[in-house]
């Protein structure tokens, strides 16, 4: 897609929102969403490090806003062993800026500390209930988090190195499936055009990302794939990875969230759900559509949230019980369409 005018300098607007801010600060914290994926923490990064050029004598800080740490297929990005644990993190920072977040809640650990700064922006692409910083740009129709970064890190005359823009293109690329969602537009395509000619490597976040998979993962994921299960009349598919499971192939549970991918792939199923169990009473799902089906509904019904094609839920309780609640919500949404 392409901004028309007015949409252009609705961003140009928020971008001198987020330059004001900046220059009033000091130091600077930047936090992306519980459970970071690849667009968070690449924007992340590449915002960062673009910022401290811009403004050398700023101090900036990321932080990952719970415990665990950043996951391994993304500690191929520079910068990635410097994010500080909202946790250990105990200063105040003079401006906090949510990337790839617009609702506190998903901020878990650093909500308390983006409370407490006087100065909050935000960069974002997903849907929001309710306005709470001062100044941003949360664009629904930008393909990643990442795109919005690049077109503020040109306009502010930045020059895009080959680490600045391998970390935007890793957040395109994951948060595009590899160009493979409903999201990859064209604007996505021109952005992730510019990065590769400032030096970022595709076949090197291909690498990292995809094709860097231990043993106990890949066994991990053909049980995943022996689960699938259908139906519906086939337009719907799930399987499940239950806390022994992952426990039992010593994989972290970070390394699990491309397992909805295996399931996606199902022939004839237009919305696929992937859960896994993260303690002996929680699961966390991951929901993908096809076709387009708005399946950030369920999501928010089942309390989390994310895109039109690619959302995510927290559950209490365990898997069978997240199947029974979840399962008729995704059947209620297409038989609603439908019968319609």
């Amino acid at each position: 897609m392409t901004l028309d005018f007015a949409q252009r300098q609705e961003q140009i607007k928020g971008f001198d929102g987020i330059v004001a801010l900046i220059e009033q600060s000091h130091e600077i914290a930047l936090c992306a969403h519980t459970n970071p994926d690849g667009d968070a923490l690449g924007s992340a990064l590449g915002l960062s490090m673009a910022l401290a050029k811009r403004w050398p004598d700023k101090a900036f800080v990321n932080l990952l806003a719970d415990a665990g740490d950043v996951p391994f297929i993304y500690r191929f990005m520079r910068g990635s062993d410097t994010f500080v644990h909202a946790a250990d993190y105990g200063s105040t920072p003079d401006l906090f800026i949510c990337v790839d977040l617009s609702a506190i809640h998903r901020l878990a650990d650093a909500a308390c500390i983006c409370l407490r700064a006087p100065r909050k922006a935000v960069i974002d692409h997903h849907p929001y209930d309710e306005v709470f910083w001062d100044a941003g740009v949360v664009r629904r129709d930008a393909a990643a988090a990442g795109v919005i970064v690049e077109e503020f890190i040109e306009y502010l005359g930045i020059d895009l190195d080959a680490d600045i823009a391998q970390c935007l293109l890793c957040a395109i690329v994951t948060d595009t499936g590899r160009f493979q969602y409903q999201n990859a537009d064209s604007e996505a395509f021109y952005v992730t055009s510019k990065l590769v000619d400032a030096g970022a490597s595709p076949s090197d976040v291909a690498l990292a990302v995809y094709q860097s998979d231990r043993i106990p993962y890949l066994h991990l994921e053909a049980k995943v794939m022996g689960r699938i299960t259908t139906f519906f009349d086939g337009k719907i598919a799930y399987s499940y990875a239950s806390l022994a499971d992952i426990e039992d192939a010593d994989v972290d549970v970070s390394e699990c969230d491309g397992l909805v991918d295996v399931v996606r792939r199902a022939a004839g199923a237009e919305i696929a759900l992937f859960l896994k169990q993260t303690d002996v009473d929680q699961v966390r799902g991951n929901l993908r559509a096809k076709t387009d089906w708005d399946i950030s509904s369920i999501a928010r019904a089942m309390g989390g949230g994310g895109h039109r094609a690619a959302s995510g839920f927290t559950y209490d309780g365990d898997i069978d019980e997240a199947l029974s609640v979840v399962l008729p919500k995704i059947q209620e949404l297409i038989d609603s369409k439908e019968t319609a």
